[in-house]
């Protein structure tokens, strides 16, 4: 969006209105458990706005809310599952940079404009055609940009019947290698820009904290990693999509990448690769292809033989793999993508061996 300068006062005053709010409902909640050992729920403080007097949509105030009820459901189902939780936090101005028309009070017009109850008519580029009955108008606000953020209702893609199936491994040297030999390169995203994210850093250093000139490098810093979003963003949706065209059933590993960046020595490494959203890309616009996205349990899939089944130890510094009792020769990876394909076993196929799927 590109909104005049008195729309992105308005539309900061929105901002700010909103993470007040949250964080008073937030205390609320705190201080009622603290002092009265008892719970609040939506309901509860939703009666409370007819004595607010905010000058905001009334529905945008109720999603503030449902945005806080839903944090406070989140921490109690990780509680619940004896994950380590963390407590709804309170929000600070630069933590708090949207907020949500649920329903109503936004409309686009014929002219591609956006018209907002209570704040206008802003200009925006639509960068695709938008699909589907929109639900949701999402404002948001990244540095010194702003975006709206439109969810939409699909309908129902029935599945296709899968011709072609691929196994795939995802890695650090190569983004991804495919069963059958195809390799994704991995655009190392962070280090094309690493000298850009050093100096805009450094500067930002340098500047005396609390000043305009830092506060003006803050926003310089956020444009730079903007682009090393951005960037990463666009080879992952264009390789999902690649992959999406040409394959019915896609497979991957069940990664726990929670883990795997614990190791400090691959963690920049793993987190710029971005896997999760590789999956999550491709698994979308399989859906609505109607074709489908599968995961399956990584243990073993480098050490064991495709071809034979037999696993032996291998040291992450050996790329080939030799397999001690068949004589087969393959690239790691390669070996690896097979192994995941095996491992997916259509229903109508029965039990089979590795060999059995290979041939």
């Amino acid at each position: 969006m590109y909104p005049t300068k008195t729309q992105t006062i308005i539309l900061l005053h929105w901002l700010n209105v909103c993470r007040y709010l949250y964080n008073e409902l937030l205390a609320d909640r705190k201080n009622a458990y603290d002092r009265c050992g008892i719970g609040l729920n939506y309901y509860q403080q939703a009666g409370q706005l007819k004595y607010l007097n905010l000058d905001l949509h009334s529905q945008v105030v109720q999603d503030v809310i449902r945005r806080l009820d839903k944090a406070f459901r989140n921490f109690f189902r990780r509680v619940k599952n004896g994950e380590k939780p963390g407590y709804p936090r309170f929000q600070g101005k630069n933590r708090y940079d949207s907020f949500t028309y649920p329903q109503s009070g936004f409309k686009i017009l014929d002219d591609g404009k956006l018209k907002l109850s209570k704040i206008g008519t802003i200009r925006m580029f639509v960068h695709r055609e938008i699909v589907g009955k929109i639900k949701t108008c999402t404002i948001l606000r990244d540095g010194d940009q702003w975006y709206a953020c439109f969810s939409v209702e699909l309908p129902v893609v029935e599945k296709v019947e899968p011709k072609t199936s691929i196994g795939i491994d995802l890695g650090i040297n190569t983004l991804a290698t495919l069963s059958d030999g195809t390799v994704i390169e991995n655009p190392k995203t962070l280090d094309k820009y690493d000298s850009k994210l050093r100096k805009a850093q450094k500067d930002l250093s340098r500047k005396q904290k609390g000043s305009n000139n830092r506060n003006k490098q803050k926003t310089v810093l956020k444009g730079v990693y903007r682009k090393v979003r951005n960037a990463r963003k666009d080879y992952m949706h264009k390789a999902s999509r690649i992959l999406v065209d040409t394959y019915d059933q896609i497979v991957f590993e069940d990664l726990q990448i929670k883990n795997m960046v614990k190791n400090h020595h691959l963690a920049r490494s793993i987190h710029d690769a971005s896997w999760n959203m590789l999956i999550n890309f491709t698994t979308y616009k399989a859906e609505e292809a109607g074709g489908s996205v599968e995961l399956v349990n990584p243990r073993n899939t480098s050490k064991q033989c495709s071809v034979c089944g037999s696993i032996q130890a291998m040291p992450l510094s050996q790329r080939t793999y030799r397999c001690p009792d068949c004589g087969s020769v393959i690239n790691r990876d390669h070996n690896a993508a097979i192994n995941i394909l095996n491992r997916h076993v259509p229903t109508d196929c029965g039990e089979l061996t590795p060999v059995e799927m290979v041939a």
